[in-house]
């Protein structure tokens, strides 16, 4: 390409403990390029590294040079005619070299021929090509592209023959003996579903500490507003709005950042590829192959990236359907939603209520791949070899700085859409004020029964509570009230402001001792005002694992919905993912509201 390049050889305390030796100046020297050995888990040769870059950019650097390899007499040959043709007239706008083009077109390589579509002589360059690829078949009887490869890879044998000794392989005797064990087709999936159940176990246990901190801490800070602050809209905003909305947020960070530490060491120590390898049994048998499981495990963090990942499927269908799936993976932003419900209505067993949303998650995610596979989707699959890399240690500081990058995207949001979202849903509960309602605020000692009605009176007959009582005919067969229902549309610009959501409509107004309370404490004690259900709770086990299946399953949020047009190059396929994951989360809530009201 005649750029100007430095190469960072990585991981290269893995060379040196294998017993390899490299001449790394020598291969530079052979190659043209500046061969720097790094080690960036440890920060070392990072500096002489940026020192090189430095030198290379400057002109300094004696070592670069332009190499060509040698692809003998006949390839030569066909390399010069091309290379002439490209030359007569090269678009001004394509700054790569005319023998770099050349080859890639003998490699057919279909970007090459677009980038040459606006010379003059394109047709005469394709024709020319075209010619020399039949000229090499019938004097070295293989095609030219299979000739390149060999010619490079001979050059990579004769420099390595120069410049690298092999260590002994006993690192990867290991890593055969570990997985042996942890890829077993027996014991492989118990192994995984251990690891999964230790990480949802974590999560809970060692987050409710620094989340019932955290939680006091925002009481505290409400306490004082609501104690120094004359009362009014804006008093009432900070403290029902904006800190019960972002406050029921921020409790559930020690939680996420749990989760993505254990994910983490997961990923870091080469597991993560062994989850992938075990299902690809299981991904074959819908059509797929483990190189999609990978973008799904990425769903788990994030859907938006776990979209972008399916660019390494080549074939489109393949990655289409992967698309279509990962939405289904649970994502970080809907787990305050399950710590919430889950805290409040299955303290006894969190760890295996949350496994199973991750795993119905999963399976759902195989049965729409299924259906989709034999409906929108008929072809074979593609073949593909998992790639499982040696087992390493973990580098505590990598692992720090995933969960900072977690923490600080979360920061971001909430403040930014959640803050927005729950100004909006505040706003949208506060008004119109009803007379009766402005005479509690003046500072009536009503009881607190009776301040709870007026209160749950204003929310009901506010701007929000119109919309709520518009959509409940369609939410309530699943047993979810209004204000659920208000909860899940506010969720689909980002699922934490569900939670958010429900801070402001089910702690508003609530008397200083219920306000300190957690938000899944509120939610076990709140009850109907008025309608046929007075008097009942609103939530219970069922109603709970209903709303746990609807999230879960529903609309995935904007920024996926968008990622997915501009991945798969159609808005149909964003709109048919917005459409079928509703209406499949419906239906799966509505079976498993009556089955819990069965059996619970």
């Amino acid at each position: 390409m005649d750029i100007k390049v430095v190469i960072a050889l990585n991981m290269y305390d893995d060379l040196i403990a294998g017993g390899a030796k490299l001449d790394c100046e020598k291969l530079g020297k052979l190659l043209g390029i500046p061969i720097i050995p790094t080690t960036s888990s440890k920060g070392e040769g990072l500096d002489h590294l940026f020192d090189e870059i430095i030198e290379v950019y400057e002109e300094r650097n004696p070592v670069v040079r332009h190499i060509h390899i040698n692809y003998g007499e006949e390839l030569e040959k066909s390399i010069r005619v091309i290379r002439n043709e490209i030359r007569k007239d090269k678009p001004k706008s394509v700054v790569l070299s005319s023998r770099y083009l050349t080859i890639r077109l003998l490699e057919k390589d279909p970007e090459a021929l677009k980038t040459l579509e606006t010379s003059s002589n394109f047709a005469r360059i394709n024709e020319v090509t075209k010619s020399e690829f039949a000229r090499l078949k019938s004097r070295l009887n293989d095609e030219s592209s299979h000739l390149i490869t060999d010619a490079k890879f001979g050059f990579i044998a004769g420099a390595l023959q120069e410049t690298y000794v092999p260590g002994v392989q006993w690192r990867y005797a290991i890593t055969g003996k570990i997985d042996h064990l942890i890829t077993h087709r027996i014991f492989g999936f118990p192994i995984f579903l251990l690891f999964m159940f230790l990480t949802f176990f974590a999560t809970f246990r060692l987050g409710a500490f620094p989340m019932n901190w955290i939680s006091e801490g925002v009481g505290l800070i409400s306490d004082f507003i609501k104690a120094t602050m004359p009362s009014g809209m804006f008093k009432d905003l900070l403290t029902d709005g904006i800190i019960n909305g972002l406050g029921s947020i921020i409790v559930f960070l020690p939680n996420i950042l749990i989760l993505f530490f254990f994910t983490s060491l997961m990923e870091d120590t080469g597991y993560m590829a062994r989850a992938a390898f075990i299902m690809d049994k299981l991904m074959h048998k819908i059509g797929l192959h483990g190189r999609s499981f990978i973008p799904m495990v990425m769903g788990f963090g994030c859907n938006v990236p776990a979209i972008m990942a399916t660019r390494t499927i080549r074939n489109r269908g393949d990655r289409l359907l992967t698309m279509l799936i990962i939405p289904f993976m649970s994502c970080s932003a809907r787990l305050p939603v399950y710590i919430v419900l889950i805290s409040a209505f299955f303290k006894d067993y969190p760890a295996l209520v949350l496994m199973g949303l991750y795993m119905l998650g999963i399976t759902m995610a195989i049965v729409m791949a299924k259906i989709l596979n034999r409906t929108l989707f008929k072809r074979k699959e593609t073949p593909f070899v998992m790639e499982l890399p040696p087992y390493r240690m973990p580098v505590l500081r990598n692992t720090l700085l995933h969960m900072w990058d977690k923490a600080s995207q979360y920061f971001k949001k909430i403040g930014g859409t959640i803050l927005v979202a729950v100004v909006i849903i505040w706003a949208l509960e506060y008004f119109p004020r009803s007379p009766e309602n402005l005479h509690q605020e003046t500072g009536t000692t009503a009881p607190n029964a009776v301040h709870d009605w007026h209160v749950q009176s204003q929310i009901e007959n506010s701007y929000l509570g119109t919309i709520g009582r518009a959509i409940e005919p369609v939410i309530r067969p699943l047993g979810f009230d209004w204000r659920m229902g208000i909860c899940l549309i506010a969720g689909i610009p980002a699922k934490e402001i569900v939670v958010s959501t429900m801070g402001v409509l089910y702690e508003t107004g609530k008397d200083d001792k219920k306000s300190r309370e957690l938000l899944p404490e509120v939610l076990k004690s709140e009850v109907y005002f008025s309608g046929y259900k007075t008097g009942e709770k609103v939530f219970n086990q069922a109603v709970a694992l209903s709303f746990l299946v609807f999230v879960l399953l529903y609309f995935p949020c904007i920024a996926v919905i968008a990622t997915i047009k501009r991945e798969s190059g159609s808005l149909k396929w964003a709109l048919f993912t917005v459409f079928y994951t509703t209406v499949f989360a419906w239906v799966t809530a509505f079976i498993t509201y009556n089955i819990a009201q069965f059996f619970i």
